[in-house]
Formats: C-alpha cells, structure tokens, sequence
C-alpha cells in the first residue's frame, strides 16, 4: 500500500508565495517520476510540474518561471514552491508519483498514484 499526502495549501495574496509539500510513504520499490497536478473549478486537471528520478524537471506554459519543483528522495517527498501567484492560480493541486514496487507475488509493477489534493486560494 502506498499513501500520498499533499500540505501547504492555504489562503494566499496575490503576489504572495506559497510552498506545497508532499510525502510518500508505504511499501514501494522506487519512486520514478513525481508530478504536481491542478484543477480548479469547472475545468479540466492540468499539469503543473514534473520532475524525473533523474532531477530533470518540466512545467506548464502558463508557469512562466514563477514555481519551482524539487525533490527530496531521501525523504520520498516532492515540493512546489510558487510565487507571484494570481488569482488564476487558485485550485486544488494534487500531488502524483509513479512508483515501482512488488506485490505479494513478487511480481513487479509500475503504477500512478494520487494525492487527495490541497486547496490554494489566491485572493485579496
């Protein structure tokens, strides 16, 4: 079983700064690739970050060089630090992981896994 826990959500100003953390904890082989994700209301999730086991990271266009992935696989965690967040920012961002892992046959699987989201609002 693998649990995936997001935090740091919250009320922020605009302008404002916001640092999203997310830990993965369970029996797991690796954690590959690891990924924010967002969805604000009545639109589609969209990807918000990516970065590989390799410390390689992608964004979304609409970034813009404002957020910054990192990865700490010492700590199985994931973090999003954002800033100069707009009111367009406002969603629930969810954190998810690609994880190798065995079951109880040993037999080895690769499988995505899915925070329960945090809310950040952006608002004056």
């Amino acid at each position: 079983q693998v649990q995936v826990v997001e935090s740091g959500g919250g009320l922020v100003q605009p302008g404002g700064s916001l640092r999203l953390s997310c830990a993965i904890s369970g029996s797991f082989f690796e954690i590959y690739s690891m990924a924010w994700y967002r969805q604000a209301p009545g639109k589609q999730r969209e990807l918000v970050a990516a970065v590989n086991s390799g410390g390689s990271a992608s964004y979304g266009d609409f970034v813009m060089g404002r957020f910054a992935i990192s990865r700490d696989n010492y700590k199985n965690s994931v973090y999003l630090q954002m800033s100069s967040l707009e009111p367009e920012d406002t969603a629930v961002y969810y954190c998810n992981v690609h994880i190798g892992r065995y079951d109880n046959r040993r037999s080895f699987h690769t499988e995505d896994y899915w925070g329960q989201g945090t809310l950040v609002t952006v608002s004056s």
